[in-house]
């Protein structure tokens, strides 16, 4: 008679399965602390309120490329003056500092730097300052040829960080760009 074990209880067979016992080190239950049950339910919120908002922004009304916000007359004349402003102030500072002479003389190697780097300074930043001031009630004219106008205005401040001189082909071009651009800005601006 074969001897009987531990898993053997007199209600089970050799074959059967034997009741549980006690729980080993290495099977113990999980039981989670009120810390761990708190962790939960706040991921699960977090799981929803994700949900959520994803399901939101799928079924939400999105503008087409062919509608255009609807501004009033007047939010459109404020926009393009503020526009028109930010277009003279940084007229005046590329014109003033472009045209500075140095004022030690052809000599002075370190008021020559200076004044051209005021220069390039007043082109790159007047680009990305005119960029910046572009509002969506402006006039679409108006926008895209301040756009433009930022746009060359830092290509050409670039070029002449690189110390590309204004006779190069390319830098030239950049130039007359502008200077056309400025005088169709200054007249959508009149």
């Amino acid at each position: 008679m074969p001897e009987s074990s531990d898993n053997d209880s007199p209600h089970n067979g050799p074959n059967e399965p034997s009741a549980p016992s006690e729980p080993s080190a290495n099977h113990r239950p999980v039981v989670l602390s009120s810390g761990g049950r708190a962790l939960s339910v706040v991921a699960l919120v977090v799981a929803v309120v994700a949900g959520g908002l994803a399901g939101w922004a799928l079924l939400r009304p999105v503008l087409s490329s062919s509608q255009e916000p609807e501004f009033t007359e007047e939010q459109r004349t404020e926009a393009n003056a503020k526009l028109c402003k930010a277009y003279d102030i940084v007229r005046r500072g590329v014109t003033l500092n472009t045209n500075q002479v140095n004022p030690g003389g052809r000599e002075d190697a370190i008021g020559a730097l200076a004044v051209a780097a005021n220069a390039r300074v007043s082109l790159y930043d007047g680009g990305q300052y005119l960029l910046a001031r572009i509002d969506p009630a402006n006039s679409a004219d108006l926008a895209d040829a301040v756009s433009e106008f930022g746009n060359v205005l830092m290509d050409i401040g670039a070029a002449s960080t690189a110390r590309i001189p204004n006779s190069d082909p390319d830098q030239a071009a950049r130039l007359r760009d502008g200077a056309g651009l400025n005088v169709t800005i200054g007249e959508l601006c009149k």
